[in-house]
C-alpha cells in the first residue's frame, strides 16, 4: 500500500504553489509547471513505480492557468482524489482541473483581484492622506490575510473533495454579486473624498458675481471628480493603454488644466 498522505505532505504542496507556483509560467502551459511541481511531494508517496510516476508528471503538466488562491482549492481535491484511487483517477483529475480552472478563475479575480484589492487599496491610500500610519501597511495586511485564506482553501478542497464546488456553487455566485455591490459602493463613495479637482472660474458682470463650481455642485455634487475618474476608467478600456500611461496622462491634464486655470 501506498504511504498515507499526512498535515506535512499537504503543506509542502501548499508552501511550493505560494512559493514558486507562477515562477515558471509560460505562453504554452501558463501554470502547468509549477502545478507540477507543487504536487511532487505527494505524488512521491503515491506513485513509488517509475512508470506510475512518470504517467502522474505527464497529466499535471498539461496545461493549467487559474487564480492562484482558488487553485488551492483544485489541489486539495486533486490531493484527495489521488490519494482515493492512485493511478486510476488522473484521467478523472485532468477533467476536474481542465473544468473547475475556468469557474475559479472568475471568481478569484473577482473578489480577490479586483474588489479585495481595490477596497484595501482606496481606503488605505485614504488613510495615509490623513496621515494615519495604518494606511501604509494596509495592503500587507490584506496580504497576511491572503496567505491565511490559501492555507485554508487547500485544507477544504482535500477534506471536501469533489462535492466542494457542487455545494457552494449557487452560494459562491451570491457571495460575488453581493461583493461586487459592495466594492462598487466603497469605490463610488470615495471618489469625492479622494479626487480633488474643482472650476475656479468666476463669471462677472456688474455686481454679479457666479462662481462656476457652485453651479456645478447644484446640478450634481462632486461631479468633476466623477467625470475625471470615468475618463479614466474609458482610457483604461482603450487598447494598448495601461495604468501607467493613464497616470502621466492625468499628471499633464491636470498641469495644463490648472495653468490654463481651467481647473484648481
Amino acid at each position: 500500500m501506498n504511504e498515507p498522505i499526512t498535515k506535512q505532505d499537504i503543506k509542502k504542496v501548499r508552501y511550493r504553489w505560494l512559493l514558486l507556483g507562477e515562477a515558471a509560467w509560460n505562453y504554452e502551459k501558463m501554470q502547468g509547471l509549477g502545478y507540477c511541481f507543487s504536487m511532487i511531494p505527494v505524488l512521491k508517496k503515491l506513485y513509488p513505480e517509475q512508470e506510475d510516476m512518470k504517467k502522474a508528471l505527464n497529466t499535471h503538466l498539461q496545461f493549467f492557468n487559474t487564480h492562484q488562491e482558488f487553485a488551492e482549492i483544485i489541489l486539495g481535491i486533486d490531493i484527495a482524489m489521488e490519494e482515493k484511487e492512485g493511478i486510476e483517477a488522473l484521467e478523472a483529475v485532468s477533467a476536474i482541473k481542465t473544468g473547475l480552472m475556468g469557474p475559479l478563475a472568475g471568481i478569484g479575480d473577482t473578489l480577490f483581484g479586483v474588489i479585495a484589492n481595490t477596497i484595501f487599496f482606496s481606503i488605505g491610500s485614504y488613510m495615509a492622506l490623513e496621515g494615519n500610519p495604518i494606511g501604509v501597511i494596509m495592503y500587507l495586511i490584506w496580504g497576511c490575510i491572503r496567505v491565511a485564506l490559501r492555507g485554508q482553501f487547500i485544507r477544504i478542497g482535500y477534506r471536501e473533495g469533489t462535492k466542494l464546488i457542487q455545494n457552494l456553487g449557487d452560494k459562491m455566485n451570491r457571495v460575488t454579486e453581493a461583493a461586487s455591490i459592495l466594492g462598487l459602493t466603497v469605490v463610488g463613495a470615495l471618489i469625492p473624498s479622494v479626487v480633488n479637482a474643482n472650476v475656479p472660474f468666476v463669471f462677472k458682470s456688474g455686481e454679479v458675481k457666479m462662481e462656476l463650481q457652485n453651479i456645478l455642485n447644484q446640478i450634481m455634487p462632486s461631479l468633476i471628480p466623477v467625470l475625471l475618474v470615468a475618463l479614466v476608467y474609458t482610457l483604461l478600456n482603450r487598447k494598448g493603454m495601461t495604468s501607467f500611461k493613464a497616470i502621466i496622462f492625468v499628471m499633464i491634464l491636470g498641469i495644463v488644466c490648472s495653468v490654463a486655470g481651467i481647473l484648481g
